[in-house]
């Protein structure tokens, strides 16, 4: 793999990650701050867990494995949490962890995204593990749309207004 080719794929996964945090950023617009923590049952989560969720993934695989750093996470405390945060703390929470991820990826060398390490008794690559950091942030981004969509019975949360997604290629 080339610096470029490298470049290329360290600047689409990070569109995608700005993707998420932008849909994300619409859905807690029509969130108040009793919805954040509110739960579809017993056995599901909050969006304020969703978000804890996701800075711990997001920092455990980009920020501590692909930066070799140390990993602190806690996952558990993630899904036992029913509380502490304000909706403004979970965006900035989440914002914070997002930028230190993409700085991570920006600065990520051809040698560290082929090298492969453990994370959580998986082996990734540099890739592998982007790849993960991309499409697990989307997965829950999509659980986050679901769930405004549940609270607010909304069909449409506005992402794409503005857009004509029917222009063929």
């Amino acid at each position: 793999m080339n610096q470029e080719v490298a470049n290329e794929f360290s600047k689409q996964i990070m569109y995608r990650m700005d993707e998420s945090s932008r849909m994300i950023r619409l859905s807690f617009d029509q969130l108040t701050e009793e919805d954040i923590w509110k739960r579809p049952n017993g056995n599901s989560n909050s969006v304020g867990n969703l978000i804890l969720h996701l800075c711990g993934n997001i920092t455990q695989y980009a920020i501590a494995s692909l930066g070799n750093k140390q990993d602190k996470r806690q996952r558990d405390t993630e899904f036992e949490a029913k509380e502490g945060y304000l909706k403004k703390e979970l965006l900035e929470k989440l914002t914070h962890t997002v930028d230190k991820a993409k700085d991570t990826i920006q600065n990520v060398s051809v040698s560290e995204l082929l090298r492969e390490r453990e994370v959580q008794g998986f082996v990734f690559s540099g890739i592998g593990i982007l790849i993960h950091v991309a499409e697990h942030y989307s997965y829950h981004t999509g659980q986050i749309a679901f769930w405004t969509k549940q609270l607010k019975d909304k069909k449409s949360l506005g992402f794409y207004d503005g857009i004509n997604l029917n222009i063929k290629n």
